[in-house]
């Protein structure tokens, strides 16, 4: 299949959520081949400067810190570049910025139709790894709309993660957040996300 670019594939239109910043209003650049992508990473919010994105370049916290948790899963991966290269994608639950440190549930509902127009274009994923509260509620409010339950039930992460579930047939797994100030604070949640993000990859 021919590569598509994403963010000409998705949008938001009348940006109605109150809760976010939509100057920072941002979907992912990047080109590829829809078909080939095996593993899906879904995360919070796309970060307040664009210069930190998953594709912004190789200096991007975000592609950073992501690169730092592969490599603790066991992935040989030096660049971000490489993980793309192994059919791993990443995105972000929201689209936009966000101004304080939560994120309306009405927010994350309304986002949840963008990330599921994204999803539909990756026929043949094999694992949905849920990184945060948000992707996993956003994952949820799709899952609900699809089948009238949830993908992931409800309940503090320590909780569920490491249980069986599954999105649109495939395994899904709750975990933390690997982007952002406390995935370099808190090395014991580096350990569990890392855990994760093996387990997804071992069906591979």
């Amino acid at each position: 299949m021919d590569r598509l670019k994403i963010s000409k594939c998705i949008e938001c239109v009348d940006f109605p959520c109150e809760d976010v910043n939509h100057d920072h209003y941002n979907l992912p650049h990047i080109a590829l081949d829809p078909l080939a992508v095996k593993v899906v990473l879904i995360s919070e919010a796309v970060p307040s400067n664009p210069g930190d994105d998953y594709y912004a370049g190789e200096n991007a916290a975000y592609a950073q810190t992501t690169v730092q948790a592969f490599n603790q899963a066991g992935v040989s991966a030096t660049t971000f570049q490489d993980l793309l290269d192994m059919d791993f994608y990443f995105t972000s639950a929201v689209k936009c910025g966000k101004t304080g440190y939560g994120i309306k549930a009405v927010t994350i509902r309304t986002c949840s139709f963008i990330l599921e127009q994204e999803l539909n274009l990756f026929p043949n994923v094999q694992a949905y790894l849920l990184m945060g509260d948000v992707a996993i509620k956003a994952v949820n409010y799709i899952a609900k709309r699809e089948t009238g339950e949830r993908a992931v039930p409800a309940g503090a992460t320590y909780k569920i993660r490491g249980g069986s579930f599954t999105f649109r047939g495939k395994p899904a797994f709750p975990s933390y957040l690997q982007v952002g100030p406390s995935f370099g604070i808190e090395k014991s949640k580096q350990e569990m996300i890392a855990e994760d993000i093996a387990r997804a990859i071992a069906l591979l």
